[in-house]
């Protein structure tokens, strides 16, 4: 205690800038302070709800009962105390006419929680420590601190996403009852979220909607028109995302506008957000958070995390938890904080971000800094207050909490919200297995009609290079000398044309992306994805294929009969689909570009090696070319087929009184079979291996998403019930 004591004295002597509460309190200069005479109350918790009264806020008239934008509040009573030298923060719209109706918020409540997640930490598996604390019907909750102190994991904690290797101790209250919040009474927007950025903020919304919601089309379309008003996105609603061909997209602000108005379309009680100033400047900030603020006076119970704020983003928090390293330094009202700071020696100097100093104060980093500037500091005299132990002032904020009526206030708030169960949060209908699989369909067909890049362009690379595979083999004639070279004009074109889909893995990783993020959020489904994915790509590959086939086959000169033509045309396009599959698993398995592609690479490499043209199958090695490669690459029987149907039935003369049939003219250069129905055998095997690749695709996809999240859900439930037969 004499080394805190005496960290604390020099930390107050040093900071040169800094005064006494005392000295501090008139509110003409600070928006932070707390009102005259209040200096040293405990932490307020008058808004907090009882489960008999309801809350009334006021509302636009002429508006559904569900809306998510209706209410507006006054801006916080803290910005009203915005010195003339600071920022003004935009106020929150009022409007004119007004109705009253009930708030239908939730309370969340979490008791000494703590996270341990094995080799997450160099010193210690747990990631949080014993935290307790509670988020009140529209008030917003901030989880602040430094770089690895637990902000995230407790917040998904709280929310029950951990990932199912996290061990999780301690209990959640939802409205006072043990219970995981169901599907629709919650939203949790991730710090980093894929969008798509072919589809206009509304056509987004509305897909989102259609995917999340029961219900007749037009109902959703209001919902979706109340989530771009309750984000302030209706100058951007007829915008495309990422833009179209060279025009620009949208900003980050208004790209994190839109992931947390996804959210909204469901109209949750308890909305989790990580991060939602992430890569954001601070006017995008400060807009987006007076947003929220508005949001947050719907009613909507707001939790997020945040490194670092401004001083006018910090007066619209209403309470503040403060981690360190996994440990509560703090939790209470924002004004508090640094009433906090001030008792435990650490008063915020004048003219300094609250959040600034909080970090400066609790963050390990700073003791690099100062060993950087130490010698810099003998030479220029002090270096603002960054003399001090970090590990001494945690341990002393840490005590001075434990032991401050704010701890107590906070304990005897948890008792009162925890002791009487309130109204269960209800689980919300969703849309039909078949809804979601049209949607997902439509909503795939729509982005390859604008995504030049990924798809017309193909196309188009396509057609090129048909038409260079084309001319070069072109006037071969019907002679017996042409079949050499015309199997390999046939093999060229099956394995480059495979070769050059792996173009299109951009646009698949984008899609696993998505379907990922939806997965999250429970708002798609392995199966649902993989139907909607398949049917959507029919269509384009078959233009693909019925194009390419159409130049390739004439220019080669293949024999001219209509069946025939067909048979070619349906035997690439079954190509096509089997390698569309293979590059989903691939990409499914990676999600990474990079690997991805050079994985795809190495593949067709290997599947041409052993498709039986340079050397026919029957002289392959056995060990590995053979058994499995040979049987596994689609390309030898896609070339089979192809072979088989072009010379199976055709004979050639050799001299005037002798000939021999394709199979026999054909056979010293590939393997085909004498069977007629040998090229129906190779459709055949195409088209299971479209069923196999989708099937693995499925079961990896369920494996590394869907799991976690079954596996998050039943931890956290036994968890409870445990809770709950122990008490």
């Amino acid at each position: 205690m004499e080394e805190i004591q005496s960290q604390s004295e020099n930390y107050r002597s040093s900071s040169s800038s800094a005064s006494s509460p005392a000295s501090r309190v008139p509110s003409s200069n600070f928006f932070y302070l707390r009102k005259p005479g209040a200096l040293r109350q405990p932490i307020s918790f008058e808004d907090s709800p009882e489960w008999e009264t309801d809350a009334d806020v006021r509302m636009e008239e002429g508006v559904d009962q569900d809306s998510i934008n209706m209410a507006t509040t006054p801006a916080s009573p803290s910005l009203s105390k915005l010195n003339s030298g600071s920022l003004p923060s935009p106020p929150i719209p009022e409007t004119a006419s007004s109705s009253v109706r009930k708030i239908a918020g939730a309370c969340v409540v979490w008791k000494d929680l703590t996270v341990t997640i094995k080799g997450k930490r160099k010193y210690s598996d747990k990631v949080i420590k014993s935290s307790s604390g509670l988020a009140l019907p529209g008030t917003m909750t901030v989880i602040m601190g430094p770089a690895r102190s637990g902000k995230s994991t407790l917040l998904r904690a709280i929310a029950g996403r951990l990932h199912h290797s996290a061990k999780v101790y301690g209990e959640v209250f939802v409205n006072g009852t043990k219970s995981p919040m169901p599907y629709g009474s919650y939203g949790f927007v991730e710090r980093e979220t894929t969008l798509i950025g072919a589809l206009t903020v509304r056509e987004f919304l509305y897909y989102s909607a259609l995917l999340q919601l029961p219900g007749f089309f037009c109902q959703k379309k209001n919902v979706v028109e109340d989530a771009i008003h309750a984000m302030s996105l209706t100058d951007y609603a007829n915008k495309l995302i990422g833009g179209h061909c060279f025009m620009k997209g949208l900003p980050r602000g208004e790209r994190r506008r839109v992931n947390i108005a996804r959210e909204l379309v469901m109209r949750p009680h308890v909305l989790f957000i990580d991060e939602p100033l992430y890569h954001l400047d601070s006017v995008s900030a400060l807009l987006m958070m007076v947003t929220l603020k508005k949001l947050a006076s719907t009613g909507c119970t707001l939790i997020f995390t945040l490194y670092q704020s401004s001083t006018e983003v910090f007066g619209l928090f209403d309470r503040i938890c403060l981690l360190s390293n996994g440990n509560t330094l703090f939790f209470g009202e924002t004004l508090a904080c640094l009433q906090h700071f001030s008792n435990a020696g650490f008063p915020c100097p004048i003219m300094q971000s609250p959040s600034d100093h909080f970090l400066r104060a609790i963050n390990t980093d700073f003791d690099r800094i100062i060993a950087m500037c130490k010698n810099w500091q003998d030479d220029h005299g002090d270096f603002s207050s960054v003399n001090m132990d970090t590990a001494v002032a945690i341990r002393t904020l840490e005590a001075t909490y434990k032991q401050s009526a704010d701890a107590a206030a906070v304990e005897n708030m948890i008792v009162r919200l925890t002791e009487r169960e309130g109204p269960l949060l209800k689980t919300k209908g969703r849309a039909g297995f078949g809804t979601r699989i049209a949607v997902l369909t439509w909503r795939s067909l729509l982005i390859m009609s604008r995504e030049w890049k990924y798809y017309w362009l193909r196309l188009i690379l396509y057609m090129g290079l048909t038409v260079c595979i084309g001319t070069v083999f072109s006037s071969l004639g019907h002679s017996l000398s042409s079949v050499v070279t015309r199997v390999a004009a046939v093999f060229v074109f099956v394995s480059f044309t495979s070769l050059l889909s792996i173009a299109g893995v951009p646009s698949l990783l984008k899609e696993v992306k998505v379907y990922a993020s939806e997965e999250s959020n429970m708002h798609s489904g392995a199966l649902v994805f993989l139907l909607g994915q398949f049917l959507s790509s029919i269509p384009f590959l078959f233009l693909v294929s019925i194009s390419s086939s159409l130049v390739f086959y004439f220019l080669i000169g293949l024999r001219d009969e209509f069946s025939l033509l067909m048979y070619f045309v349906l035997n690439f396009f079954m190509c096509l689909l089997v390698n569309e599959g293979l590059m989903l698993l691939v990409v499914s398995l990676w999600q990474h570009l990079f690997w991805s592609v050079l994985t795809l690479v190495s593949i067709h490499v290997v599947m041409m090696l052993s498709a039986g043209y340079f050397r026919i199958r029957n002289a392959l090695p056995g060990p590995f070319w053979t058994y499995p490669v040979s049987y596994l690459a689609f390309h030898t029987y896609s070339i089979q087929g192809l072979l088989e149907n072009e010379y199976l039935v055709t004979t050639f003369a050799v001299g005037q009184v002798r000939s021999i049939s394709g199979y026999q003219a054909i056979r010293s250069a590939y393997d085909i079979s004498l069977d007629n129905n040998a090229k129906w055998e190779n459709l055949l095997v195409l088209l299971i291996m479209v069923i196999a690749y989708r099937v693995l695709v499925f079961l990896v996809l369920h494996l590394r998403v869907g799991k976690n999240a079954s596996v998050l859900k039943f931890c956290r439930f036994e968890h409870v019930n445990k809770s709950s037969s122990s008490r």
